[in-house]
Order: structure tokens, then C-alpha cells, then sequence
């Protein structure tokens, strides 16, 4: 498979490298992934996360300018709280859509918005699975042959077009602003955004076992140390969530997401931190029991957004609510 390898990012954002990958020597990809190309002539998405903590409401997003593909979920642990998360190719109509629909959702206690919207050069988006595309990947125009930036520590920041030439850690304190009752969030950084999911609905009752028995519980453990102790290593929040149909059913379809002051810091929580190490340990078990019958499908997406490409509010939400860490009067 080797020689087959290609890139992860695309030919069109390919330049220069002037900043070292990390790639071992020698390395060989353990199993295929495929990256989620966006068009040529896309520049820039967006990628917006809308939270109900108490009634739901109306979110419209079969109106004009209506998203080109969103999903909602529920905390796997923990208070109710609905999170709609849904994604733009095109930010002219993004903000005409949000002009409408921002102030209305706020208006409500328990809501809450985040967004990122970044340019093409900084994020990435992997999965396992071509035919099966989650998230931002549901933009692509295309998806990769296998590619070669997966599996080794440091992988992700070498899918990053960003990063051929940007170091892209960008460390700054978070700042708050009240209007009412509406908190505004601004960081003066690069805050890192990671959506990772797991979709175990295709698998026979041998895979759903060892997912379920053994990689889950890992997987919980860690999401439930970065929820209650992530800040201490970089992890502002972190969210564990499941997927949930139209009629408001969990599926078998999970993600976590997680804000963390740099894309550093998560790298250093994923190579080094026995949490993750536990996590990665049992998807790698799994991975070898079932070799190429596996039929558990997993993504990422991972952004890396400049201050000017973010947009945080929060509305009487509970303490402790997304980056209202930021403010000592909110924060737990």
C-alpha cells in the first residue's frame, strides 16, 4: 500500500514545506484513511454548533440559506441539553441565515452558539470509510485515495495545510464581554476545535461487542477526564455526545468535541496522556481482531480558527457551559 500512498492535503493547497513533519522514519500505515477534499474554488466554511439547555426550540434549517448539512445529539452523561451542529460551504449565505436566526435563538435562556469558520488552509477532516462522510466531510467534493499523514503522533498538525509554513499555536488568554444576559466569548488566539466520531451501526454483533465491552468504556473514561479535568492540560471543554434521528431516538453514532487553547496541547494530551494511550490502545485491538471485516466507522475534523474566524455567546446557561471557563462568575 505503500507506494499508493498519497497526501492529505490537496494538490491545490500544496506548497513549500518549510516546517518539518513528523512522520518516524520508516513509518508504515497501519490501516487506510481517505481526507475530505473541499472543491478548488471553496475557500472557506463554516462549522456552527447551536446548544438548548432547557426547550429545544425552532432552529430552521430547511429555509433559504439553509445549512448544507447538519445532525443533533445529546450528552451520552450528564443534563439534558440538545446540540445541533451544522455546516456551511458557502459564508455569504451562512450570514444572511445567521442575521435571521441569531438573536432569535438567544433570546432564550439555556442557548447557546458557537462557530468557527474557517478558511480552507486550516482544518483537516479524516475518515475511515469513504462512502460513510460525518461532519464538515459531508462538504467534500471529493475524498482522497489512502493517505499517508495518519497513524504517528504529530499526524494531524501534517494534514493541516496551514502548517507547511505556520507554526499555527497561537496561545492567548480567553476575554468576556456581558450584554444583558448574553455572555460573549472572545479569545485573542487560535483556538483548535476537534469533532472525533464513531459510528458502530454497520457492525455484526462480534465488532459491536468489542466496541461497546472495550473500546467505549475507554473512550468515555477519557472524555469524562477531559470534562471534569481537561483544563489543566490545554482542554477549555469538552462534550461527549450521541447522535440522535429526527424523531429524537439515540443512534449508534457518537462524537466528541472538544475546544482547547492550542492544537499543541491536544496533540501532547493524545501522544503522551494515558487516557488517550487507553483509547488508542482498544481501537487498535479492535482494529487487529477484525482486520479488513471491520465495519466500525470512524472521522475527524480538526480546526485550527483565528481569532476573526470565531463567534462564542451563551445565554443564562449553566455554569461551566463551553468556554464560559473564561469567566470566573460562570465558570463551575
Amino acid at each position: 500500500m505503500g507506494d499508493q500512498l498519497v497526501s492529505a492535503i490537496p494538490p491545490h493547497l500544496a506548497v513549500e514545506r518549510t516546517r518539518p513533519t513528523s512522520e518516524p522514519d520508516g513509518f508504515r500505515v497501519p490501516f487506510p484513511s481517505f481526507a475530505a477534499w473541499q472543491a478548488p474554488e471553496v475557500r472557506q466554511v463554516v462549522m456552527a454548533y447551536f446548544g438548548a439547555q432547557q426547550e429545544p426550540g425552532a432552529l430552521d434549517l430547511d429555509g433559504p440559506d439553509a445549512p448544507r448539512h447538519h445532525d443533533r445529539a445529546e450528552p451520552v452523561d450528564g443534563p439534558l441539553e440538545l446540540v445541533t451542529v451544522a455546516y456551511w460551504g458557502d459564508p455569504a449565505a451562512f450570514d444572511r441565515w445567521f442575521d435571521r436566526h441569531r438573536d432569535p435563538w438567544l433570546a432564550a435562556p439555556g442557548r447557546w452558539i458557537e462557530v468557527v469558520r474557517p478558511t480552507v488552509e486550516r482544518f483537516e477532516a479524516i475518515l475511515g470509510h469513504r462512502r460513510h462522510p460525518h461532519g464538515v466531510a459531508t462538504l467534500a467534493e471529493r475524498f482522497s485515495d489512502p493517505i499517508r499523514e495518519h497513524g504517528y503522533w504529530g499526524s494531524m498538525r501534517d494534514r493541516l495545510p496551514a502548517a507547511q509554513t505556520d507554526e499555527v499555536d497561537d496561545p492567548a488568554p480567553l476575554e468576556v464581554e456581558s450584554s444583558g444576559d448574553v455572555v460573549r466569548v472572545r479569545s485573542r488566539g487560535s483556538l483548535c476545535l476537534i469533532r472525533s466520531g464513531q459510528d458502530w451501526s454497520g457492525t455484526d454483533d462480534a465488532e459491536r461487542a468489542l466496541y461497546l465491552d472495550d473500546v467505549e468504556p475507554s473512550l468515555r473514561a477519557g472524555m469524562d477526564f477531559l470534562s471534569s479535568n481537561g483544563a489543566s492540560i490545554g482542554c477549555l471543554h469538552n462534550r461527549y455526545l450521541r447522535i440522535v434521528d429526527d424523531a429524537g431516538a439515540a443512534t449508534d453514532r457518537t462524537y466528541g468535541m472538544s475546544w482547547w487553547r492550542t492544537l499543541g496541547d491536544l496533540e501532547t494530551w493524545a501522544a503522551s496522556h494515558r487516557t488517550h494511550l487507553r483509547i488508542f490502545g482498544a481501537f487498535g485491538r479492535l482494529v487487529r481482531q477484525q482486520g479488513e471485516r471491520t465495519r466500525l466507522r470512524l472521522y475527524h475534523e480538526v480546526t485550527v480558527a483565528t481569532p476573526d474566524q470565531q463567534w462564542f455567546a451563551y445565554h443564562r446557561c449553566r455554569p461551566g457551559t463551553g468556554l464560559l471557563i473564561a469567566d470566573p462568575a460562570r465558570r463551575a
